[in-house]
């Protein structure tokens, strides 16, 4: 697979400054390829752009990630982390419809352009894919996991519901509304039925306890 895209503009240099290393060059990098996947897309996501845009070399990168599709997905986890904070609401439901929220307006935003970039680009290349796949598999189960976990302790879950599939079940659902129907932000009525017609029943059908389901 060819690294380099056919033409595009220079990416902005960034000023002389004095070696970086360790953590705060690793941010620089990851916040480079984040800038250029944004701008350009996968397609135009090459080792020499974010090198040049982030000030450093492509052995500096190379080091850290073998390939473009390891970098791509890098940028966007750290991107995604920096913007991820558990929701405290003191239910369960209100947890989870508040962590849905916040997916559904990341996935709305510049990050989430960056993700579709990614897709895009797996089209194309199986490397990418294969990465893709590696790196979602748990679709972030230990925050899901964190939520159930204090429902476990304040008696509105079972301890058979800490499975990572079945804590992970809206956040799926959501991601397959953006991906099989191409919405552009999924409407707030699709995120209060996802949880309360399929994850809170299913949580209640766990170890035959579970939150209260609201009223039909």
């Amino acid at each position: 697979m060819v690294d380099e895209p056919s033409a595009h503009s220079e990416p902005p240099t960034q000023p002389a400054r004095g070696r970086r290393r360790g953590a705060e060059l690793e941010r620089a990098i990851l916040r480079a390829a984040a800038e250029e996947l944004t701008e350009s897309g996968y397609a135009g996501l090459t080792m020499d752009r974010v090198a040049q845009r982030a000030g450093t070399n492509k052995n500096a990168i190379y080091r850290r990630w073998p390939n473009r599709a390891a970098l791509g997905i890098a940028a966007y986890q750290q991107m995604a982390a920096e913007t991820a904070e558990l929701p405290d609401t003191g239910e369960l439901r209100g947890d989870v419809l508040e962590l849905l929220r916040r997916a559904n307006s990341t996935w709305s935003s510049p990050i989430g352009g960056i993700l579709r970039a990614l897709l895009a680009g797996a089209r194309d290349d199986p490397q990418l894919l294969a990465q893709i796949q590696e790196n979602s598999a748990d679709a972030g189960s230990a925050a899901w996991l964190a939520l159930l976990a204090r429902a476990v302790d304040r008696g509105e879950a079972s301890p058979e519901a800490l499975h990572p599939r079945v804590a992970t079940v809206a956040v799926v659902l959501l991601r397959n509304e953006f991906i099989a129907r191409g919405y552009p932000t999924v409407p707030d009525s699709v995120l209060v039925e996802i949880v309360d017609e399929v994850y809170l029943p299913l949580i209640s059908g766990r170890g035959g306890t579970g939150p209260a389901l609201p009223d039909p």
